[in-house]
């Protein structure tokens, strides 16, 4: 499966050649031409593996929309920008991006940051959490060598608590990021699956916690 990237830049031309490099180097390519798009494709599209933010974009800012995303995931963000202060570039790293390049950029070096960060990536594929073991490669989950057979939305959702460990999250936010923007339900579905995974999960299930009124946290030891 091809990584995809989220491109937010209102650059026309510079937004094309980037996608263009991207595309060329076998990557999927999603583009949003302003912050506020950038959110939308945020929440709608699933699966993100990594989003390149233009800081200077009309709307919401790329500084706005790192503070949005990181709300609700550690997806890799590089920002791509023009300014470049020390100052900027810590108050990029400050809200959460993992790089940042100025520009005019090099087309081999921005290759090898992002393949950088997938290489990084690529290491935390397999998980173990409390007792719980995931292998993201061979789609398996166990608990204490035992497996545990999950439905792939029950698996979706497992991977979700765990990549936001510790962080409570409301049942729209798992809504949206789980089943989809563009999702025709209502907040039960999320109750109704978390009740499966716990059963399923046996005593590691207790784990995930209520927030009341709120929604769910995966606490880990």
């Amino acid at each position: 499966m091809k990584n995809s990237i989220l491109v937010a830049e209102d650059d026309k031309r510079i937004r094309r050649l980037l996608c263009d490099y991207l595309v060329n180097e076998d990557y999927h390519v999603v583009e949003a031409i302003n912050g506020q798009d950038a959110i939308d494709k945020f929440y709608s599209v699933q699966n993100l593996d990594l989003i390149i933010l233009d800081i200077m974009m009309p709307i919401l800012t790329g500084i706005e929309v790192c503070k949005e995303i990181r709300k609700n995931s550690e997806v890799p963000i590089i920002f791509l920008t023009a300014l470049n202060s020390v100052n900027n570039e810590l108050e990029g790293f400050g809200v959460g991006a993992d790089d940042y390049i100025t520009k005019p950029f090099e087309y081999n070096v921005l290759m090898a940051r992002i393949n950088s960060i997938f290489k990084r990536i690529n290491k935390k594929r397999n998980y173990l959490v409390n007792n719980i073991e995931i292998n993201i490669d061979e789609h398996y989950v166990k608990i204490n060598d035992t497996d545990v057979n999950l439905t792939p939305k029950e698996y979706e959702l497992l991977l979700y608590l765990v990549n936001n460990k510790n962080i409570a999250l409301s049942r729209e936010q798992i809504l949206n990021n789980v089943w989809g923007f563009d999702f025709f339900g209502d907040e039960r579905t999320v109750d109704t699956h978390i009740k499966q995974l716990r059963a399923k999960l046996g005593s590691e299930g207790d784990y995930i916690k209520t927030i009341r009124s709120y929604g769910y946290k995966l606490e880990v030891k």
